[in-house]
């Protein structure tokens, strides 16, 4: 008998510690960014989440670091 393995679900909202996790950045960090406006969120109830949309476009505006 094999098993099948299903292949794991894109998600479309993060919570703010699984965002902060996706972007190697800290839970404090992550809710600076949502508080100052720099990183756009959704609230579902008394619940904050972050599309998956919104990280990708926070991460591709960063700016590289000068050499």
């Amino acid at each position: 008998m094999s098993t099948v393995v299903a292949a794991p679900v894109d998600r479309l909202l993060y919570t703010p510690e699984e965002a902060a996790e996706a972007l190697a950045i800290g839970r404090s960090t992550l809710y600076e960014l949502m508080a100052d406006g720099v990183l756009t969120y959704i609230k579902l109830g008394r619940s904050r989440r972050i599309r998956r949309t919104d990280l990708e476009t926070y991460v591709a505006g960063l700016a590289p670091l000068p050499n």
